[in-house]
């Protein structure tokens, strides 16, 4: 029978996956029926819960339970069951109306639920995907949360994606093919819809479906979306989406996709993405950084690419890594670096993780690989041995070493005898290195990264543990007291392998064993060196304690605890001193604690530090081997103690003697071991006890404190007692037992053989006999204290409560939890509210004395005696605080304690673990620390804690302590009080009143302290309870009006700074947090089905009844209640903030912060009460200026509440169309979409044309596929009424009605709107805007006679404040028009087209943008054709030269808005404008040129090459640029270079075609300029053949004195190299630069190839795949490099070796001899002249020749700046040959060879290996001596 069988019977069920650590606890055996007995409470409740309908407490108090159950026990439940949680709390995450905070808590659970997917497989297990659509629809992009009518937490977004991505993989097979046909008519690409369409797609779309669906899967969307994303050049938001798709896809379905093709294209997707900077002198352009790829997806995609049949991945991979190599070199640095160490970190990671998928894994459910795509050892060897050169530059990089270490230990895991031995070879110089720290720090960083794989040594590396010793002993001297990081790594790096390696001297081995491979019998031999070392490593840490002594490293006047650093030391020191002890071996062992013991009697040593640190290091040694250490020890110290205390006068000194201090210290260590082994000395160390924990002096006896905490936690508590990499230690003879066998050997969770400590009998008896013989006596003189019997000194109060709370604290476990009745009036329901014990290993003993209440009562009487009497005395209460917060929390451990040890848990575990096979091989050491932790984890789990009458005094004494007088204590009293708040159900509702009295204006005794620590106690501190803010109505209910009125208080003044910030961090915390709360807490029917189920379940089962049907009529009923009392609350609150605000002499700030709460308490799905919407209209005209905006947004929301809906009715696009629908997809313009488009043939101009058309008006709807149903308005006669008289209105529309009918209060509203806020600062106010478009849709056009007077007025004043006013109306008025009749909308553009005439022609450079906001605004989402009147005025003469340049720019501008957000659906009037513009295109003024590139890019936005896409009907950048450069002609056949000299006034003198010309190509620069960012697609073949005109007229230099004609042709080539190019387009490009290349002006070679080098690196695997452009470029460039200009020829061999650098060509025989032979060319000898006329005289061609091989030569040394092929040392010599050449050849030669020596300098050591002896003399002659002689 296996184990899981065994398990099976033993539980009465199959466990899913429980957590294997709980089998490892000491009281295993008892934990089954714990678990099965908290499951069946579970099902049974929460199931009860959810039929009777209870959600709230009932439903969230068990599912809090359920998820306490995982986290102690993992999946401990039966698939049934399993399948049954899931389903049940998918049905409630689901309920529309649900509260937010419920519904996150239901979906984390479900989340841990379903995070484990191969537990259920699809048979098990189906979920709709539906429901979570319409949750993501409803609350991530909710219609209603801009206005403010529902708050949602900044976390729901990151939940919710989780969940989607939890549910996934449960899809139904058909939900591909919905999900297209819901999501494709969103993919318009110039819409916003477009981002959201493809986040859903990436987020729903299932990818793991089993092959034989893939044709219901992927097959439905692959191509289309390649498709997609091949055809997008320019970086838009949404492309990451798709990368993120592909990269799951591929992840999921590895070996069915064939990527081949798609190769290249990724890959320089990728590199591009990396924003790397190329080329010399330029400027990076940020092209939207934002948006490049998400590199861990990336990551992911590659490796799911590689391995198969074909090794093109493989081959990019190495390709991309050599192209970037360089750039990892430290000497590099940009913001680039972290996404390039990212890509370093994550590749290996992922590398691995597929590797344990292929195989270790357990198979389950997923879709396996096929064995043809695994990857085998050649992939995992070609794949690390591409990325090890980055990884060894990485190591020593300027943003630390951590990636690279990471990296490291994955690439160790595959292959550590490529990886290990370029480590070593770089740690061993670093150790010897004095001046380079950080080397030391980075190397052996990494070296700690790889351990494992090189302690294991294994197959591939076994010469690998030989390295161990040489490592170990060179360490030694890093233990450094003067280099703090060097001090810490170095006992990281030591820790680290002893961990793994037994200590243990087997050089007798060697004499009696033959059966010894190599590798052993040399570790044998070294195993000798063991002793040495600890005893090394013990001097070294001597050294470094007596070097931090107290008094060396302070002043006198300086603190005396340790600071945070030589804490640190401290930790690090005994840590490692422990880990070497617990792996040594007897005899060494020995030998160690001797030398501890010496050096710990023969000193003296104060007790802060240097103390600390021995006596840490003397308790690591007892620990290891208790029972020979404390011989030793502990009647040593004792002696001392005794000697020393004979005298009675000592109890008395405030001095001790610094000796018995430190015995005192070193004894109080010592004690913390196994509790059995200190039971023989008991009678010792009571005497001790009994002497010295009276001393008068405070440190003394603080220690004898210390010491009693000890001897109690050592007897009571569970623990491991031994930590040793091997079970049963290395005690056994050599003869049995072979050590290096066990090097890195990891531990087997099965036979772990843990010793524990379990508390015995006779130990629990002697904590006791401690408990009676010191805590008792202590008790009882409080006692008297605290009844006014005993007089004592603050001193003795203080020395008695140390006492107990150290009792208390060590002896935690062994008392039992406090006693009492339970609270009961908080809360009802209808399901039990019981708390869940847990068993911690100890059976509590009820027969003796609880200490822990009879300390609960002496502490009561102590503190109010105390309060009462001497409230200065802080420090006694400081103490009283501690032991309260242990008396209700403590059971053993600390949270904080726990939670550090997590997080250093886990982080030594990810620095050791084996990702490859996973399976928990971690080391002993680690499993065993584990299992403690579930132990701790046990102790501290209070779920559901009830309150009890006990609870409830103690925490109202903190309240009492939190408003005490003094700031230390009250702020130590509310940390307690926020913890007890989170620990038991509902105490809050018991505390708040007692909380809000303080704030009570009322109240004539409250002191200013009291009312500050209730407002702390309100506010609530980082991650605690808010009490001022639970997501419950009866809490805010009370605190929000109490803080509002709280103004009036006596103790409030607004003159202390730090109560006005407390009552702003309240406001703003409030605001923060607030979530909108429910009012609707119904529960669906299709729950309750399956809660039956649940409550049915069988295995394991509580036997419970179902509830009985009158039970379930009064729970429905209560439900109902529950809604009703909600409203009730609701109501009551908005009247009750209401009158607050409304109070006499309330301060102006509490006035605000009602508003604020005011406008938190808007809904969506209840109308807010009369008296508020009232009082908020009336604040629209409030005399402060926070007041009015708030008021704004709120009255916004209001008419939002009071929208009456409209009727939409479903049409067929097709019948309209009059066209069939087309088989495939087609996207663009096609016949049956044309019908709404514009087109002013047809224009609703009459009242039967207006009502006869559908108006459409969203604007993607159309442009991809029509929806399944599309919904349009129905026509005015289904719709609301228009025109209503005010008595048919409601009450809160006739409150609106009247006050915007009112004269008065308009014209005090206009005032307002258009007074100056922030100068300089405002902008068109979208709030406003929502204000006003709410009136005129809520209204029509009621309030237009109101209003036009002021706007007439206004319109006239070209101010900005006013100017802007005015946009917000209008804006507002045109999109309130949307369902007005036509006669209405007719009128309405009667007064607006000249009132809006006269804004364009007073429109200044402040209000510009804000009427382009307007029209945009009002075109957004609106059906062209209603609009038809906005069109044509904005279209009558834009740029017309009247008022000058300025405001033709302006009314470019604004034309812009508007059509930009019609898209594609104005082909016609894009088409007029560019008619009109064509010919203004030579335009004089810069600000037009600019604003008409910008409308150009608009015009041409929608002529997109994008799949399945018809030729759009808007203008085409194609017959465009043909027209264009058949007018710059004259530009292109003139020779000389172009001068910018067109005089800037218009009409002087005769315009020839060339000035035109000139005029032309400047506004075109400006559109090629502009459309650089913003659109999906370059027109690359268009813009190509302007290229040769920008290289002619672009300057080489970068100089900014430039007119604007060459800084744009220059900044327009940069942005063109940096473009995309598809593959058919690479051969156009190329051509034209050889053609270019052959040109005569030198400023255009010269151009050419820095425009190769950028366009090269950003197209690079494009490239690569063409032999024949390799073969181009390369011609191309070596032709340039013999071209007669010498800058050219310079440049062009900076380009040859970025080329080579970059991998793009390589340096092969051909080329070496290419430029050998060019560097023969013979030079004719100078002739003697006369001395005065030396004249050269040598031909120009033989020297351009020479020097172009020289710069060949140098192109190729410089390419590989940081190493030396084997290549190089002969071209180094064949330079040097060069050396007195005629200039300008010796100038390069001495150029090279300082290069060489710079970039080489670092590592020349290593470099020197490459070259002869011979060589090295020549290059030391060259690289030293001075050749300016020669």
């Amino acid at each position: 029978m296996g184990a899981r069988e065994e398990r099976a019977e033993a539980l009465g069920f199959r466990p899913q996956k429980e957590i294997a650590y709980n089998l490892l606890l000491p009281y295993a055996e008892r934990l089954d029926r714990e678990s099965n007995e908290l499951l069946a409470q579970i099902k049974s409740s929460l199931g009860r819960a959810v039929h009777l309908r209870e959600l709230w407490p009932g439903v969230l108090f068990w599912s809090r339970k359920l998820n306490t159950y995982i986290r102690l026990y993992g999946r401990k439940f039966s698939k049934e069951d399993h399948v049954l949680f899931v389903k049940l709390l998918y049905e409630l995450v689901t309920i529309p109306k649900l509260e937010i905070s419920m519904m996150q808590g239901f979906a984390r659970l479900l989340i841990s639920l379903l995070k484990k997917k191969e537990l259920l497989s699809r048979e098990d297990l189906q979920l709709p995907w539906r429901p979570l659509y319409d949750m993501l629809e409803r609350i991530l992009y909710s219609k209603t949360e801009h206005l403010g009518l529902n708050w949602f937490p900044n976390s729901v977004e990151g939940v919710l994606k989780t969940l989607v991505k939890a549910c996934r993989p449960y899809f139904p097979d058909d939900a591909t093919a919905e999900m297209l046909e819901e999501w494709r008519p969103l993919l318009c690409p110039f819409d916003v819809t477009m981002q959201k369409a493809i986040s859903y797609f990436e987020l729903f779309l299932p990818t793991s479906l089993p092959p034989e669906l893939h044709h219901k899967g992927f097959r439905l969307w692959f191509d289309e979306f390649m498709g997609l994303w091949l055809s997008v050049q320019n970086l838009p938001q949404w492309e990451g989406h798709l990368v993120n798709i592909f990269a799951r896809l591929a992840n999921d379905n590895i070996g069915y996709i064939d990527w081949d093709p798609y190769i290249p294209k990724v890959f320089t997707r990728v590199l591009r993405s990396l924003n790397l900077p190329v080329g010399s002198s330029q400027v990076i352009v940020p092209r939207q950084l934002a948006n490049a790829y998400d590199i861990g997806h990336a990551v992911i995609w590659i490796t799911a690419m590689m391995g198969g049949p074909s090794k093109t991945v493989q081959k990019h991979l190495t390709g991309l890594f050599n192209s970037i190599a360089s750039f990892y070199h430290p000497s590099n640095n940009g913001r680039w670096l972290t996404k390039l160490m990212k890509l370093l970190q994550r590749l290996p990671c992922c590398v691995v993780r597929r590797l344990h998928r292929e195989r270790y894994k357990k198979p389950s459910w997923l879709t396996p690989v096929p064995d043809s795509h695994k990857l085998s050892d050649q992939d995992v060897t070609d794949f690390v041995q591409s990325i090890m050169q980055p990884v060894l530059l990485a190591m020593f990089s300027k943003t630390g070493s951590l990636e690279a270490a990471q990296a490291l230990q994955n690439l160790a895991l595959m292959r550590p005898e490529l990886v290990i031995p370029p480590v070593l070879e770089r740690t061993y110089p670093a150790m010897e290195t004095l001046t380079e720290p950080h080397q030391l720090t980075a190397t052996l960083s990494c070296v700690i990264g790889v351990a494992r794989s090189l302690v294991a040594g294994g197959r591939w590396f076994p010469e690998g543990p030989t390295h161990m010793l040489p490592l170990l002993m060179r360490a030694l001297p890093g233990v450094d007291p003067n280099d703090f990081s060097k001090c810490m790594i170095t006992f990281q790096f030591i820790a680290t392998f002893s961990t793994l390696v037994p200590l243990v001297d087997c050089s007798s081995v060697l004499q009696e064993r033959t059966d010894l491979s190599e590798v052993e019998r040399e570790l044998c031999s070294a195993s000798a060196e063991f002793e040495d070392f600890v005893l090394q490593f013990m001097d070294r840490c001597f050294a470094l304690i007596e070097s931090s002594v107290l008094e060396q490293t302070r002043e006198e006047t300086e603190t005396e605890k340790m600071t945070h650093v030589e804490s640190l030391v401290e930790l690090g020191l005994s840590s490692t001193f422990s880990t070497i002890l617990t792996q040594c071996s007897k005899e060494i062992f020995k030998v160690a604690l001797e030398k501890v013991f010496n050096f710990a009697v023969s000193n003296i040593f104060e007790t802060r530090v240097s103390g600390r640190m021995v006596a840490d290091l003397c308790r690591a040694a007892v620990k290891c081997c208790p029972v020979d250490s404390l011989k030793l020890f502990l009647p040593h110290c004792c002696s001392v103690i005794t000697q020393l205390t004979s005298n009675e006068d000592v109890l008395h000194e405030e001095e001790l003697d610094k000796e018995l201090l430190w015995n005192l210290q070193l004894l109080s260590e010592i004690t913390r071991v196994d509790g059995e082994k200190l039971l023989p000395y008991k009678d010792q160390l009571v005497k001790i006890l009994q002497q010295t924990l009276h001393f008068t002096c405070k440190q003394g006896y603080t220690l004898a404190c210390n010491l009693l905490h000890h001897l109690l936690r050592s007897s009571t508590l569970i623990y491991p007692t031994e930590y040793c990499s091997v079970p049963g230690g290395f005690t056994k003879p050599l003869s049995e037992y072979f050590p290096i066998k066990d090097w890195g050997k990891a531990g087997d969770l099965w036979s772990l053989n843990i010793k524990w400590h379990v508390p015995s009998a006779e130990e629990i008896e002697f904590a006791y006999y401690l408990l009676d013989n010191f805590l008792r006596p202590e008790l009882e003189k409080l006692n008297c204290y605290g009844s006014g019997e005993l007089e004592m000194s603050r001193d003795d109060v203080q020395q008695c409560l140390t006492i107990v709370h150290n009792c208390l604290t060590g002896s935690g476990n062994l008392l039992p939890p406090l006693k009492g009745e339970r609270v009961s009036h908080l809360v009802t329901s209808l399901v039990s509210l019981d708390e869940t014990k847990l068993f911690t290993g100890i059976d509590h003993d009820y027969s003796r004395e609880n200490y822990r209440e009879s300390i609960a009562k002496t502490l009561r009487k102590l503190l109010h005696y105390i309060l009462d009497n001497s409230e200065d005395d802080t420090k006694s209460l400081f103490l009283i605080i501690k032991i309260i917060s242990d008396l209700l929390q403590f059971q053993g451990s600390h949270k904080h304690k726990f939670d550090s040890r997590w997080k250093s848990f886990t982080l030594v575990k990810k620095s050791m673990e084996n990702r490859l096979q996973g399976k928990k091989r971690h080391i002993r050491a680690l499993l065993i620390d584990r299992v403690m932790l579930q132990h701790e984890l046990r102790t501290l789990t209070v779920e559901g804690c009830e309150y009890k009458t006990v609870h409830q005094d103690l925490v109202r004494d903190l309240l009492r302590l939190s408003t005490s007088s003094y700031g230390q204590v009250r702020s130590k009293a509310q940390q307690a009080f926020f913890t007890a708040l989170g620990t038991y159900n509902f105490c809050c509702r018991d505390i708040i009143p007692l909380v809000l009295e303080y704030l009570r204006p009322d109240r004539q005794d409250v002191t200013r302290q009291q009312f500050k620590g209730a407002l702390y106690c309100l506010l609530g501190n980082h991650g605690a309870v808010c009490l001022a803010n639970l997501h419950d109505w009866e809490c805010i209910v009370q605190t929000w009006p109490a803080i509002v009125s709280s103004g009036l208080s006596k103790a409030m003044s607004l003159e202390k700074p730090s109560i006005v910030r407390l009552f702003d961090d309240l406001a703003e915390k409030i605001h923060r947090q607030y979530e909108t709360i429910g009012l609707d807490f119904s529960v669906p029917e299709n729950s309750i089905q399956i809660a039956i189920l649940l409550q049915q379940s069988q295995k394991p089962s509580s036997n419970a009844e179902l509830p009985h049907p009158d039970k379930l009529a009064v729970a429905l009923k209560r439900q109902e209640e529950k809604n009703a009392e909600s409203v009730r609350n609701y109501e009551r609150l908005v009247g009750t903030l209401l009158d607050c605000v409304n109070q006499r002499n309330l301060p102006w700030k509490f006035e605000h912060i009602g508003i604020g709460f005011l406008s938190l308490l808007l809904r969506d799905d209840y109308i807010l009460p009369l008296p508020a919407i009232r009082y908020l209209v009336q604040c629209l005209n409030h005399d402060a200026l926070i007041v009015r905006k708030m008021a704004i947004s709120t009255v916004a929301g209001i008419l939002k509440q009071l929208k009456r809906p409209h009727v939409k009715v479903p049409i067929c696009p097709y019948k309209i169309s009059g066209c069939p629908k087309p088989d495939t997809i087609m996207a663009g313009d096609r016949p049956d979409n044309l019908w709404i488009q514009y087109n002013s043939g047809s224009l609703p101009k009459t009242e039967e044309v207006w009502e006869a058309n559908c108006f459409v008006e969203k604007t993607h709807w159309g442009y991809y596929t029509w929806p399944k149903t599309l919904l349009v308005y129905a026509p005015a006669d289904q719709q609301p009424t228009l025109g209503r008289p005010r008595e048919t209105m409601s009450e809160a529309e006739q409150i609106i009605y009247d006050h915007f009918t009112d004269e008065k209060f308009i014209e005090q509203l206009i005032k307002f709107l258009s007074l100056e806020d922030r100068k300089g600062k405002d902008k068109f106010n979208p709030r406003r805007f929502c204000l006003f478009k709410g009136l005129f849709r809520n209204f029509d056009d009621a309030f237009l006679p109101v209003l036009t007077p002021h706007l007439e007025r206004l319109v006239q004043d070209s101010h900005e404040s006013t100017q802007r006013c005015v946009a917000e109306i209008v804006a507002g008025i045109i999109r309130g028009s949307k369902h007005w009749t036509f006669e209405k909308v007719g009128n309405l553009w009667k007064f607006l087209c000249p009132l809006l005439r006269t804004a364009f022609a007073n429109i200044t450079v402040e209000t510009y943008s804000d009427w382009g906001t307007c029209v945009a605004t009002s075109c957004e989402s609106r059906d062209p054709r209603k609009l038809h009147w906005l069109f044509e005025l904005l279209l009558e003469s834009p740029v017309s030269g009247e008022g000058g340049s300025f405001v033709d720019a302006c009314r470019l501008y604004v034309l812009q808005g508007g059509l930009a957000q019609q898209e594609w659906r104005v082909p016609e009037l894009l088409h007029r404008l560019l008619t009109y513009l064509e010919p203004k295109l030579t335009q004089v003024y810069k600000n037009v040129r600019e604003r008409i590139g910008s409308v150009l890019t608009y015009i041409f936005m929608i002529d997109v090459s994008l799949p399945n896409t018809v030729p759009t009907n808007s203008p085409r950048i194609s017959e465009f640029t043909t027209r264009v450069l058949e007018k710059l002609k004259p530009l292109m056949e003139a020779d000389e270079e172009i001068q910018n000299h067109v005089m800037e006034e218009n009409g002087v003198g005769e315009q020839d075609e060339r000035t035109q010309a000139i005029k032309l190509m400047k506004t075109i620069l400006k559109w090629i300029m502009a459309s650089a960012g913003r659109s999906f697609c370059t027109a690359v073949p268009e813009q190509l053949q302007l290229l040769p005109l920008l290289f002619k007229i672009a300057p080489v230099e970068n100089d900014t004195n430039y007119d604007e004609l060459k800084r744009d042709a220059k900044m327009c080539l940069f942005l063109m190299s940096q473009g995309l190019l598809y593959p058919e387009q690479v051969p156009l490009a190329i051509d034209v630069l050889k053609q270019t290349a052959r040109s005569s002006s030198w400023h255009a070679r010269y151009t050419v190839l820095t425009y190769t080098q950028t366009m090269v690196f950003y197209n690079l695997f494009i490239f690569l795949n063409n032999e024949e452009t390799v073969q181009g470029i390369r011609l191309l460039v070596l032709q340039l490099m013999a071209d007669e200009q010498l800058e050219v020829r310079e440049m062009a061999a900076t380009t040859l070796s970025g080329l080579l650098q970059c991998n793009f060509l390589t340096m092969d025989a051909a080329m070496q001899e290419h430029f050998e032979k060019l560097c023969k060319t013979k030079l004719p000898k100078k002739r003697k002249r006369d001395l005065g006329t030396s004249v050269d005289t040598i031909p120009s061609g033989d020297l351009v020749k020479r020097h172009a091989g020289v710069l060949g030569l140098s192109a190729c040394i410089l390419s590989s700046p940081y190493d030396v092929p084997t290549w190089m040392p002969q071209l180094l010599m064949d330079l040097s040959a060069h050396l007195n050449d005629p200039q300008p050849i010796e100038m390069t030669v001495k150029k090279t060879l300082s290069n060489f020596r710079r970039t080489h300098h670092d590592n020349w050591q290593e470099h020197k290996q490459q070259f002869t002896d011979d060589q090295l003399v020549v290059l030391t002659d060259l690289l030293v001596s001075p050749c300016y002689y020669a």
